[in-house]
């Protein structure tokens, strides 16, 4: 399914069509109209119905709610950083620190016990690989 602009005559129409295969071709069939461009550009229309579809849509609610771009690209992040940002929405660091508290190690003990978390879940034999 897909939307497509209809012209006709003077004016041009928002459609939403879908393809389907009838032997060898390619048949289309027009699913809805919903309306002449210049009216709904004008209401701010195509912009409501997109918020509305966007409840079904986890990457378009990402977009609009601007967690995301529209121009985005997929990058691959290291295991360090994922983890990392879990350890520290998790509150990990914090609670290691506070155990730790009042104790005079001559190193900050919170990376290190990360760094050997992390190393445990990600090197080869770890638990999850």
């Amino acid at each position: 399914m897909f939307a497509r602009i209809k012209k006709s005559g003077q004016h041009q129409y928002l459609q939403i069509v879908e393809n389907h295969r009838e032997g060898s071709k390619t048949i289309q069939r027009v699913i809805s109209t919903i309306g002449r461009m210049d009216q709904l550009q004008t209401k701010g229309d195509i912009e409501k119905l997109i918020r509305s579809l966007s409840r079904f849509s986890e990457k378009a609610l990402l977009v609009l709610s601007g967690k995301s771009e529209v121009h985005a690209f997929a990058k691959k992040i290291g295991p360090s950083l994922i983890f990392g940002r879990l350890w520290e929405e998790l509150g990990i660091g914090k609670i290691i620190k506070g155990f730790l508290e009042g104790r005079k190690f001559e190193f900050d003990v919170e990376p290190a016990i990360f760094l050997t978390v992390l190393h445990r879940l990600f090197a080869s034999g770890g638990a999850l690989f």
